[in-house]
């Protein structure tokens, strides 16, 4: 699969979406459309378990105004998936058959298990977590997944989501203490009931839009300094002061909330006691938000099946830190280059015991020397801000919040004084101590990126030499490389602060003694 084009129509118990995608190898998967209709098909459910007619005119004239959409932006691979309301509907055959009749849409009912399937595909392939528990609450179901060393243990789909659970204990606009005080004794029952994920001790990964709202409104609340929900992490004790301040607003005033969507006013503290519940049960310390879903499960498998290499859910960041580099201009040539020399440096040092070996350290170095001075492709003179805004203001597949923000300090690495004002907003988040060492893999960064200056990755091997006093250098290249040592002899004096030594450079050219 070299090129696609693909829409997912997403039906489901709260709202109706369509999802554009684009896919090529060298970008990956990309979202160029997306359009939501707040339908909440499931309280068209009538007392005889039929959908009712305005429930059925409501999703007709949706998807006939999303056909409009895919006529436009000439999308004619279109994967519509419809979830808990059409599948609990007994009148179901009769709805799928008339919206192929009116609309030309052809839509799959996914079954519980299916539903839950790719919500942990999309989990998988977008997270470096590598066993937990997955909760993806709709509108009329709710999905639980367990899955271990990234393989799928267990599923269950529960008949029951925000709108259902509003309809079922909530009198009002809003729950009430009283209301949920019986909702949490529901909810504790459903959950004990899987033994599977009594006190498993993972962590609770939250799919779905009331999740990522959750997640929106606890970062405004507390003024978060990174954008992005997807691998956003909260305690339980997060949740429920959450949920107790949410429940001193009015309706109304949950509607003028930043971070919470207006049409999810009336069920956010419904979530919330959900996810509490649940991370009861399992006993769980970490509850984390994934902004990717049922669509993006749908759409990878769909990838997957054209190109099976396309993702790596054992190395998430691999592919993610690809299109990140391809995307601000950089050749995989360029990026091996990078990754090599940063290697072998950080092996060398750990040789000399200038630094102590650590694996995770490795690997996080030759992670931001994949994406160190992507600035550059914005503008040259300030590459170092750029860079550090590129990295630290997207979410990145593979990356956790606290990781993120170490990668952008080392691939925008400058100097001392621009790495601790970037570093400043996340004060907390990183000990004095390994802030100071990824201050010195900073300046290990500029010095390797300075090897490779006219990128012609003609330097292919380093190797450093502790003599008397000072540390010698030699860089064996394949052909001349004035200008690399040029640059290199200028930004020596990075690495000399670090090892509180001369450094001396010694270039070779390959054949040549």
């Amino acid at each position: 699969m070299k090129k696609i084009k693909t829409a997912i129509i997403d039906i489901g118990s709260n709202t109706i979406r369509l999802v554009l995608y684009s896919y090529n190898k060298n970008e990956g998967l990309r979202e160029f459309g997306n359009i939501k209709t707040v339908a909440r098909l499931r309280t068209y459910i009538m007392p005889n378990g039929e959908m009712s007619e305005e429930g059925i005119q409501l999703l007709a004239e949706t998807l006939k105004s999303f056909r409009l959409i895919l006529a436009d932006y000439q999308v004619t691979d279109v994967k519509a998936a419809a979830t808990a309301a059409i599948r609990q509907a007994i009148n179901n055959e009769a709805i799928i058959a008339r919206m192929q009749n009116e609309t030309g849409i052809m839509i799959d009912i996914l079954t519980e298990e299916e539903e839950a399937y790719y919500g942990f595909v999309a989990v998988a392939q977008s997270m470096d977590t590598s066993s937990a528990v997955t909760i993806d609450i709709g509108g009329g179901s709710t999905e639980i997944t367990l899955f271990k060393n990234k393989k799928l243990q267990k599923t269950v789909s529960f008949p029951f989501g925000t709108v259902s659970l509003k309809q079922k204990f909530v009198d009002g606009s809003i729950i009430n203490e009283r209301e949920r005080e019986k909702l949490r004794n529901f909810l504790q029952e459903q959950f004990a009931s899987l033994n599977w994920i009594v006190d498993a001790g993972l962590p609770i990964i939250a799919i779905g839009g009331s999740a990522r709202n959750i997640a929106q409104v606890h970062q405004q609340k507390i003024g978060y300094p990174l954008s992005g929900v997807h691998q956003y992490e909260m305690k339980q004790e997060d949740l429920k002061k959450l949920c107790d301040y949410l429940t001193e607003f009015s309706f109304d005033e949950l509607k003028q909330l930043d971070g919470l969507s207006s049409d999810r006013a009336d069920i956010i503290v419904i979530a919330l006691e959900v996810f509490i519940a649940l991370m009861s049960v399992v006993h769980a310390n970490i509850f984390q938000i994934s902004k990717k879903g049922l669509r993006e499960g749908l759409i990878i498998s769909r990838v997957l099946q054209g190109n099976p290499k396309a993702y790596d859910k054992y190395n998430v960041f691999q592919e993610s830190g690809r299109q990140l580099a391809f995307a601000y201009g950089r050749s995989e040539e360029e990026v091996k280059t990078l990754e090599s020399l940063t290697e072998q440096f950080y092996r060398e040092c750990s040789y000399l015991h200038l630094f102590e070996y650590n694996e995770a350290d490795l690997q996080l170095l030759k992670k931001a020397a994949k994406v160190y001075a992507i600035g550059e492709y914005i503008e040259l003179d300030s590459s170092s801000q750029h860079t550090f805004y590129l990295i630290s203001n997207q979410s990145i597949p593979g990356l956790s919040h606290v990781n993120r923000v170490k990668l952008a300090l080392l691939a925008s690495y400058k100097n001392r004084d621009y790495f601790m004002r970037f570093a400043q907003p996340f004060d907390g988040w990183i000990s004095k101590e390994e802030l100071k060492k990824l201050r010195d893999f900073g300046a290990m960064l500029k010095f390797v990126y300075a090897l490779n200056m006219t990128k012609r990755n003609v330097v292919k091997s380093i190797s450093i030499e502790k003599i008397s006093d000072f540390l010698q250098i030699q860089v064996m290249t394949s052909e001349r490389a004035i200008a690399e040592l040029a640059q290199a002899e200028r930004q020596k004096k990075h690495i000399e602060r670090v090892f509180k030594c001369e450094i001396k450079l010694i270039f070779k050219e390959e054949g040549w003694n």
